[in-house]
């Protein structure tokens, strides 16, 4: 598992747009049928899922698709989880630079989630709700799967050979050392329920608030130390695909992510996800919602509906297709690493909790010039009325976008600068 809180790439990197045109010098320029199918059983009803298979880059343009999946499993009430879930994508795509090709699109998708992540998060706190969720939010396009999340929601992928890799990191205080440090260092208490007489009781919590989580959308009533910056993975599946399992920790808590993958091998998106969840239910009971979401990723010269083929042996080829063994042969192309994991190549991977370094990469992509764009809303403003003489705006220090002066407040609070009271977004 990855660290959460440092930047973590694969030496050395090959640009996307070097791998998109090895892919099309192959022939592979066809893009992969998705086969999805979702399942779930409902103990308090927080958990909503989001599943968008035909969104487009450019509108009109079939060739600029790609597809959106995504799990919430609030907390509190169902209201941040039911936000996100309405608005979360919209605020990411705000963030992505119009008219650019699908190499610098999907370059700038990580700092372009974590903006949409922040935006949504200063939004709807302005509701003063004080309900939160998690948000696992998987992007596919083509063969290239790009995954945000904040929280304990999981997202897996498994591979050719059985290989099961982690999209993910949890953020859970019980489980995450790093996350426990930057929370008190951030002026937060990490500590179990105490009852009476002082015996602890229960999972590390944060106080104030007493949630199990250090990230998350929502959750006005706990400190900024809480904050909504995803944990950001891309990888590049190779020809063959793959499959994703998307779950809320209803699932991830009765069945480790192997056991998940394997339990549901050979079975097409919608018979898998059903039997996800009922392994989880049989597993532990019905002590959590249990949401879980099953996304195929096909090469598109494969038809599960292939005439020549009996039911019985064209699911035994679907099995095949996607987790049959490696070859010997494909080991010695890639890198140990790639091969490892059914040869998925890792493109990007960041978990840092500040701000300042997740928004100060790409900067090509906008002009940085006046009027002023902040980086997470998306308004612009004049010099006069950005500045930080007048309005406490600003630049990050390293090579990084403009902040208007709600979001370089919302930004100090994260980070423990200033008081979560004081801010105009909470």
């Amino acid at each position: 598992m990855a660290s959460a809180g440092k930047e973590r790439r694969l030496p050395p990197a090959l640009p996307l747009a070097t791998l998109i045109g090895r892919e099309l010098r192959a022939g592979g320029s066809e893009r992969p049928t998705l086969r999805y199918g979702h399942a779930g059983f409902a103990k308090r009803g927080e958990d909503y899922f989001l599943v968008k298979p035909d969104c487009l880059r450019v509108p009109g343009d079939s060739s600029t698709a790609f597809s959106v999946f995504a799990v919430f499993d609030g907390h509190n009430g169902v209201s941040a989880a039911v936000y996100s879930k309405e608005h979360l994508l919209e605020h990411v795509m705000s963030a992505l630079p119009p008219d650019i090709g699908r190499d610098d699109w999907l370059h700038a998708l990580p700092r372009a989630l974590v903006a949409g992540f922040v935006k949504a998060d200063i939004d709807f706190q302005r509701k003063g709700e004080v309900s939160g969720t998690t948000a696992t939010l998987v992007v596919v396009d083509g063969f290239t799967v790009t995954v945000a999340s904040v929280g304990d929601s999981r997202c897996i992928l498994d591979t050719q050979g059985g290989e099961v890799q982690l999209l993910t990191v949890d953020h859970r205080l019980e489980e995450n050392a790093e996350e426990r440090e930057r929370v008190t260092a951030s002026g937060g208490e990490v500590g179990r329920l105490n009852l009476f007489g002082g015996q602890e009781v229960g999972p590390l919590r944060c106080w104030p608030g007493g949630l199990c989580l250090s990230r998350s959308i929502g959750d006005m009533d706990v400190g900024e130390f809480i904050v909504p910056i995803p944990h950001v993975k891309q990888v590049k599946l190779s020809n063959i695909g793959g499959r994703l399992i998307i779950a809320s920790d209803g699932i991830w808590d009765a069945l480790p992510s192997e056991a998940a993958a394997k339990a549901c091998r050979g079975l097409p998106a919608e018979l898998a996800s059903k039997l996800v969840v009922k392994q989880a239910l049989k597993k532990r009971g019905l002590k959590d919602d249990t949401t879980c979401v099953v996304v195929d990723i096909i090469p598109s010269d494969y038809r599960l509906t292939s005439p020549q083929l009996s039911p019985k042996r064209n699911q035994s080829k679907f099995k095949s297709l996607l987790f049959g063994r490696r070859s010997h042969n494909s080991i010695g192309k890639l890198g140990a690493k790639s091969a490892s994991f059914g040869s998925v190549e890792e493109l990007f991977e960041e978990g840092s909790a500040m701000l300042e370094e997740r928004l100060g990469r790409n900067l090509s992509l906008k002009a940085v010039s006046p009027p002023f764009r902040c980086a997470i809303c998306q308004v612009d403003q004049e010099p006069l009325e950005g500045s930080m003489a007048e309005n406490g705006g600003s630049y990050c220090s390293s090579p990084c976008s403009y902040l208007c002066s709600d979001c370089q407040k919302k930004k100090d609070a994260m980070e423990g600068k200033r008081s979560s009271h004081s801010t105009a977004c909470r």
